[in-house]
């Protein structure tokens, strides 16, 4: 028998939020810098990369 405590799904919806959240989070300061120093982002849209202004962005 195994000892580890095993997970069950509240507990990984909860964790799994938190991740969501943070990544939001990290996103945001990540614009909010671009915004500041008035920089532009290579991103990946549809297949494509392209270079966007941070003032272009307005959703994440």
């Amino acid at each position: 028998m195994s000892s580890k405590k095993r997970t069950e799904g509240p507990d990984v919806a909860v964790m799994q939020r938190r991740i969501d959240e943070g990544i939001l989070l990290a996103q945001r300061r990540l614009l909010d810098r671009g915004l500041h120093d008035d920089l532009s982002f290579v991103i990946c849209q549809g297949g494509v990369v392209c270079e966007v202004a941070a003032r272009e962005i307005n959703k994440f």
